[in-house]
């Protein structure tokens, strides 16, 4: 037997390298995943640091803006504002302390505290000018918040803060750009992957049908000739070390001993159809072929017994004969009086199986209606729980809506500020400014009237959230008592189905009685015919156990 690999092995090897390579593509897809949420979490960073920096920006800008208003103005609103964002709203240091949570460089920090610094520098200036203002200096005031120290540190905060802008948003999109990067790189590699795995697969499927399949028809082929009894079909498979080699050795030997097994069996078998009944079965059969050697020998052993006690048998047969004539005319006039009895009987079961008969057709018209039933309360089921589903989206869509109201709001506000810087800048223009400053008086009426459409609409939001979560509770209700109605009505469908199949087996149970009676009768009216010709037989069966005798002595018995 030459030697080949082994088709085990082979296969071994190539899904070891597949799940190797699906273990790596695993692992890729892991990091991938990983650095996508990272490069997620830098996007909302970059996001929640730019608007961070301009809250703190703009903090220190509304607080120059209210400061110039009521110097420009003298409105008590814009002073009240002032001092509302510094006791208060304190934009800038919620500003500063989220950038600082979030993470910024410390030449970051050093430019935040630089601006900081300006800031506080023009403190004084501010308050001095506010208590001009107060005291009826409104040139002054003027004067203060819109000199050369005034302009000239504003000029220099926000020329930090286009620096500090442009600086943080190159340091978040240089970090983005890393992690897109490496996102393209592990893409790239988890391609390779899955080709390497493609390639692999291929070549196992064409390896499988060129070393696996193709012997496998073979030998399914050579395998359907042999239980077809086929022994001598071609078959130019050679045996090696494989596992298939190893099969079709098998196959080899099968057919070898099975084509010794057949020309044994079939000489002694020939011998005995002469007559020669004085055999014995030599030899050694293997497996499961010892039990037919053991039955070749049992039947000739029963065959010479047989055959000797038949010869024996034949006179007492004889003497038999003549009373079974007399015991068949006896025979004969019980069968006539069964035949009547059971036609009797037949024709009162034929009525009760067209009574049950009836009986089970009703029943399996109540099963299809409370099966239809229960199929109809199902359906309502499924529906009041899709209704349940629609009102939790309508609740979901009212709290959304509630977030877009809120941003709304905060337009307002920042259309409200708009509004008053126009106005001072319509003040500083003077005459020349007036028509500016009528449009920046509607341009903030009109944000009022926005900011108290958007409470109410809040208003209106909140009474139907509640409506929603009452629909919603109810639903739900409505939903536990229709699954109460479902689980009963399917009770009650098992229920109805089980008397169904009852009635069905009671039925099925007549008509196979009725069929018994009717071959009872046919069996007694038979009988009582075969009584007759019973009589006649034992004369007949005298002569042919005479032939018998004879027939016997033609076999060669084994001497005892």
């Amino acid at each position: 037997m030459k030697k080949a690999i082994s088709q085990s092995v082979l296969s071994f090897i190539l899904n070891g390298v597949s799940i190797l390579s699906l273990l790596l593509l695993a692992v890729s897809l892991s990091r991938y995943t990983e650095v996508n949420n990272q490069l997620d979490l830098a996007n909302e960073n970059r996001f929640a640091l730019t608007y961070n920096a301009n809250r703190f920006m703009n903090g220190s800008a509304y607080l120059t803006n209210e400061v110039r208003a009521f110097a420009a103005t003298g409105l008590q609103e814009h002073y009240d504002n002032y001092w509302n964002e510094i006791n208060n709203l304190k934009n800038r240091d919620i500003g500063v302390a989220a950038l600082q949570e979030i993470g910024i460089t410390e030449e970051e920090q050093a430019m935040i505290d630089a601006m900081s610094n300006l800031s506080n520098t023009l403190v004084p200036l501010e308050e001095q000018a506010m208590e001009n203002v107060q005291a009826g200096k409104m040139q002054e005031a003027v004067n203060y918040v819109y000199g050369e120290d005034y302009s000239a540190s504003i000029a220099q905060i926000n020329a930090i803060k286009e620096e500090f802008l442009s600086r943080l948003d190159e340091r978040t999109l240089n970090e983005v750009d890393a992690l897109l990067k490496e996102t393209r790189d592990i893409r790239r590699n988890m391609n390779v992957l899955l080709a390497v795995v493609g390639v692999l697969q291929i070549v196992s499927m064409v390896v499988t049908r060129i070393s696996v399949l193709r012997p496998v028809i073979r030998v399914k082929d050579q395998m359907k000739e042999i239980s077809q009894g086929n022994l001598s079909a071609e078959f130019p498979m050679e045996s090696n070390t494989s596992e298939i080699g190893m099969l079709v050795e098998s196959i080899h030997e099968t057919k070898r001993e099975l084509k010794k097994y057949i020309n044994d069996i079939d000489f002694e078998l020939s011998q005995m159809a002469e007559g020669k009944m004085d055999l014995d079965i030599s030899g050694q059969y293997r497996g499961e072929f010892v039990p037919i050697q053991d039955a070749m020998r049992q039947i000739l052993d029963a065959l010479n017994d047989a055959l000797s006690q038949i010869n024996v048998t034949a006179e007492q047969v004889s003497a038999e004969s003549k009373k079974m004539a007399s015991d068949a005319q006896i025979l004969s006039n019980g069968a006539v009086e069964q035949a009547a009895a059971v036609q009797q009987l037949s024709a009162g079961i034929q009525d009760l199986s067209t009574q049950v008969d009836h009986a089970s057709a009703d029943a399996d018209d109540a099963r299809i209606s409370t099966s239809e039933a229960a199929r109809q309360l199902e359906e309502c089921s499924v529906k009041m729980k899709a209704l349940t589903g629609a009102m939790e989206d309508i609740s979901q869509a009212s709290y959304q809506i509630g977030g877009i109201i809120k941003t709304i709001e905060d337009i307002s506000f920042q259309t409200n500020i708009l509004a008053l810087n126009a106005a001072v800048e319509a003040a500083r223009a003077g005459d020349a400014g007036k028509g500016f400053a009528v449009v920046a008086e509607e341009v903030r009426s009109l944000a009022n009237k926005s900011s108290e459409a958007a409470k109410n609409i809040t208003e209106l939001i909140e009474n139907s959230m509640n409506l929603v979560k009452q629909g919603t509770d109810l639903s739900a209700d409505t939903t536990d008592v229709l699954f109460e109605g479902v689980a009963g009505a399917r009770k009650s469908t098992e229920l109805v189905v089980q008397i169904a199949e009852s009635a069905r087996q009671q039925a099925l149970a007549l008509h196979q009685l009725t069929e018994g009676m009717s071959q009872i009768s046919e069996v007694v009216q038979t009988n009582a015919a075969t009584a007759e010709k019973s009589a006649s037989s034992a004369q007949e069966l005298y002569s042919q156990a005479e032939e018998l005798k004879e027939s016997v002595h033609r076999f060669q018995l084994r001497k005892k």
